[in-house]
């Protein structure tokens, strides 16, 4: 899981906005991190919490996931090593979570799946190519969260650095989340890596978004995502990733 000082990354926060066009779907310059604008489409990137944290969110996250879409709209995809491979019960998911505040509610896990080449070494010796998860969400006031704040498409097979992609996580640090948008480029045969400042302890199990509104990476794997806070890493979505996600999207 990512652990570097947030000092040096905070001053890269205060870059110029990341409003202008760039080529490849990127919404602002490439390599700069800013604080994601609060509602949509960053409302569909949300933050864990333990689920005693639930009456008293702020400064309890500790990382990141996002919805994807799923028959029964109740799916969100994250990091294997930031679930404990029980059953979920103990972990809540907050939509678009910012300064305390659960603006699209508070969504309790009920169910964590994870690959068995990450269960059977468990969080310390899980296969760092098996670094993704998905975590299925009980409905809140008879919703499902997809219908509150839509979803991604998790999409696995696509080529390392087609396009490039959007990241967006939340650190420990930090009350509100942070996005950066940058080409991905191969680590290995089982990795990818992207070049973004500032995503620190925390955004772990963040989403790597393509401009078609797919996912094709979690930040993890390779040093549970890395360890220091300009480079990130994800596993390459292959076979693994799309036999858990079609059992995680069958759950009744």
């Amino acid at each position: 899981m990512k652990r570097t000082a947030w000092i040096a990354a905070a001053a890269l926060l205060a870059a110029p906005s990341a409003s202008a066009a760039v080529a490849d779907d990127g919404p602002g310059p490439l390599g700069v991190t800013v604080v994601a604008s609060a509602g949509r489409p960053f409302a569909r990137v949300g933050a864990l919490f333990g689920a005693d944290r639930a009456g008293h969110l702020a400064g309890g996250h500790f990382c990141t996931a996002s919805v994807v879409h799923s028959p029964h709209h109740d799916l969100v995809v994250t990091a294997a090593h930031c679930l404990d491979g029980g059953d979920g019960s103990a972990l809540v998911f907050v939509p678009g979570y910012r300064d305390g505040r659960a603006p699209y509610g508070i969504w309790p896990l009920r169910r964590q799946l994870l690959p068995d080449g990450w269960a059977a070494g468990g969080d310390e010796d899980g296969d760092e190519d098996s670094d993704v998860a998905f975590g299925v969400l009980g409905p809140v006031r008879g919703r499902e969260v997809e219908d509150v704040v839509g979803a991604y498409r998790f999409v696995a097979g696509t080529a390392v650095g087609a396009t490039a992609v959007t990241l967006t996580g939340y650190p420990d640090a930090r009350e509100a989340p942070v996005t950066c948008s940058n080409r991905p480029r191969a680590h290995g045969a089982g990795q990818q890596r992207l070049t973004c400042p500032g995503f620190t302890g925390g955004t772990s199990g963040s989403p790597w978004v393509n401009g078609d509104g797919e996912v094709v990476g979690v930040l993890g794997g390779h040093e549970r995502g890395g360890t220091t806070a300009g480079v990130s890493y994800s596993v390459v979505l292959g076979r693994e990733a799309a036999a858990l996600y079609r059992e995680a999207a069958a759950d009744p």
